[in-house]
This record gives C-alpha cells, sequence and structure tokens, in this order.
C-alpha cells in the first residue's frame, strides 16, 4: 500500500483473528477517523504542541523510584504510580522515548491512570533522567539485558500482575527486541509500539534534516556532555561529538554500548532482525506525517501482520511524531486514548473477569478498515 487513503483516516492493517475482531471493535478511537487539533494539522505543529505541552505540564511525583545496581556497577531505575492498586490489577511497563525518562512520559502515565487506573511502572535506562552513568557503556537504543533486570524486579515486586509493555519511540524498539528475544518467555501479556522506526539500520537515515540535526545535537548533550566525567577518556566520545547525523551518531558510539563494530551493534539491538518470534499482541501505531519515523518504513513493514498472528498496525495520515494532538480548547492525545482502549480491551479479551477499578471505556462497532 503506497498511499493513507483519505484525509485524517486511520487505516488498520491486520489478519482478522477472532481476538483483534473483539479488539478493534472495542476501541472506539480506532473506528473513528483521526482529526488533528484544528489549529495545529500539519507535522510541526503537531510537535510544537507536544514541546509546550511537555514544557508547561507540572511535574509528576511517582510513589516510589527503585534504582537497581547492574552487575557491571551500571545502574537502572524503575519509577512507580499506582502502588496502592489491588496485587491483581494490571502493570503497564513504559519504555521512554531515546532521552526520555518518567518525567517526559508524565502525560502518558498520567492518562492511562486516569483512563484505566492500573498500576505503571517505567523503566529508565542508564544515565537517564536523574540516574548517574556509572559506568562507560550506554545505548542509543537500550539494552534488552538492562530491561530483563527490571523486569525480573517488576514481576518480583507484584507477581500476581499481568504486564502489558508499552513502548514509546526509541523505546519501541527496545521493547519490540526483547519481545522477538523472548518469544514464548516474554513475560508480557500484550505490547503497544508507539512510532516505531522499524529497521533501525535503516530508519535513522531517512529522518528529515532539520529534525536530524535537532535529534543529533540532543544525542550529543544527553550521552555524551552529561556524562563527560565518565566517558571523556575513550576513542568514541570524540568521535561522538564529531556526528553530524543520527545515523553518524549511532554508529560512531557502538563501542560504548560495548560492541566490537557496527556490524555486532545492529546485530543485537535491530528489532526486526527478531520481529517475527513475537508471540503476544502488539498494536503499532505510526503517523504517515512523522519526519522523526517516515512513513517509508512502516510501508515496508506491513508484512509483520502475517508473521506476527495477533499484530495490529495503526497508520494515521497526521499526528507526526509521538504527538497525535486532538480536541481544540484542551488539546489531548488520542494515541494515548487509544492506548488506553487497546490494553482494556485486550486485558478483557484475555483475562475476562468483574472490573473492580479504573474507568470502563468507551465500546462501539468498528468502521471498515483495510486489512491483509
Amino acid at each position: 500500500m503506497t498511499s493513507v487513503g483519505p484525509p485524517h483516516s486511520t487505516r488498520l492493517y491486520y489478519r482478522p483473528t477472532p481476538l483483534l475482531r473483539e479488539v478493534v471493535a472495542a476501541c472506539s478511537a480506532l473506528a473513528r477517523p483521526f482529526r488533528p487539533t484544528p489549529w495545529a494539522v500539519n507535522r510541526h505543529l503537531q510537535l510544537a504542541l507536544l514541546a509546550f505541552a511537555d514544557g508547561h505540564d507540572l511535574p509528576l511525583l511517582y510513589d516510589r523510584c527503585n534504582v537497581l545496581r547492574l552487575g557491571d556497577g551500571g545502574c537502572v531505575s524503575l519509577e512507580w504510580s499506582g502502588l496502592d492498586a489491588d496485587p491483581a490489577t494490571p502493570t503497564v511497563v513504559v519504555l521512554p522515548t531515546v532521552c526520555g525518562d518518567g518525567q517526559s512520559m508524565r502525560r502518558l502515565v498520567r492518562d492511562l491512570r486516569a483512563h484505566l487506573g492500573w498500576r505503571i511502572v517505567v523503566c529508565n535506562r542508564r544515565g537517564h533522567g536523574t540516574l548517574p552513568l556509572t559506568t562507560p557503556r550506554f545505548s542509543v537504543l537500550g539494552s534488552v539485558a538492562d530491561l530483563r533486570v527490571q523486569l525480573a524486579e517488576i514481576r518480583r515486586q507484584v507477581p500476581g500482575s499481568p504486564l502489558y509493555g508499552v513502548g514509546v519511540s526509541a523505546g519501541s524498539g527496545l521493547l519490540v527486541r526483547a519481545l522477538g528475544e523472548d518469544g514464548d518467555a516474554t513475560p508480557f501479556t500484550a505490547a503497544i509500539a508507539s512510532c516505531p522506526g522499524y529497521d533501525t539500520t535503516r530508519a535513522f537515515g531517512r529522518v528529515h534534516r532539520p529534525y536530524d540535526r535537532y535529534l543529533t545535537r540532543m544525542l550529543k548533550a544527553h550521552f555524551l556532555e552529561r556524562h563527560a566525567y565518565v566517558l571523556r577518556g575513550h576513542a568514541a566520545y570524540a568521535e561522538g561529538l564529531t556526528s553530524r547525523t543520527v545515523e553518524e551518531f549511532q554508529d560512531r558510539c557502538h563501542p560504548l554500548a560495548g560492541f566490537a563494530s557496527v556490524a555486532d551493534y545492529h546485530a543485537a539491538t535491530n528489532p526486526m532482525a527478531v520481529a517475527e518470534r513475537i508471540r503476544v499482541p502488539l498494536l503499532v501505531l505510526n503517523a504517515a506525517d512523522d519526519p522523526v519515523c517516515v512513513v517509508e518504513n512502516v510501508l515496508e513493514h506491513l508484512g509483520l501482520v502475517d508473521v506476527v498472528a495477533e499484530s495490529l498496525i495503526a497508520l494515521t495520515s497526521r499526528g507526526s511524531h509521538c504527538a497525535f494532538f486532538e480536541g481544540t480548547r484542551r488539546p489531548g492525545s488520542w494515541a494515548h486514548r487509544v492506548i488506553a482502549q487497546y490494553l482494556r480491551a485486550v486485558d478483557d479479551a484475555l483475562r475476562p473477569r468483574p472490573r473492580t477499578s479504573g474507568r470502563p471505556e468507551e465500546r462501539a462497532a468498528a468502521g471498515t478498515h483495510p486489512s491483509t
């Protein structure tokens, strides 16, 4: 498919399994066209609105933060919201954006808490948020090994809670990689990848130029300059600082992720290398006007729905990168609404039980969408 249909349409790609028929019918936000905020229709205005919202939302006070020491001396953390939930209440595990942390994810956390009433935990990677970089090691795409340590601690703290994964942008790549590597052994019941880039050997070379320059500066500041105290003595540090593109930055920093070559780095981190081994329901959200994770990435991988049985790709014509603002007076995130409805629908389908907490989601019959 080379077009995204009429303006503001949402195209769904999936195999109509019994589960996905039920889930799509329960997600009213997917049944109707996504209509962006009228005064922020294009990709640039959507991102400007996202930056404004991120800069003006009050900080979120999490219930608890656990700092976890790793075997090599590094550290990661878990930020929890909703710890007073019943032990059997589902837990949403959030994997943030490339430079993200619990605070940058606060709107998503607040929205999911409001819609679902579930427990939320944000997995912060090495050197992110307020975490120091305690060893000269980081990965732009994150580490599945580190994530497994975090998931083991989550499972230890909430052993009776179903786990649902939500990865945003770069966090979605880490989530998909973990799902593929673990296959049937994954601790996740289902997952959502929001604005993924798919094949990370190609995606970063397609970022639109103005955003590529901006992101490159951001990556240098976040990963290198703020952690110069531990990285300055490494050759990859100086090489990373001379990067002119996101693609160059990722490739030049591979030694700091613990790999001997760029090829080894990509072989161990590219989510699409293992995506066909995913064995749980997966929702993928993308916008055709995304200047960071561009639509060509999506169109090249629509075949994912043929190899991952319970996968659903939702492609909107508008929404930009991780924005998806709708509404006029108080714009909110359409994507957050979809994520909440999908999680509720999958949980209801896979684990039917009387509801004891959270707000019921609006249900409506789905409209006609392309499916494969």
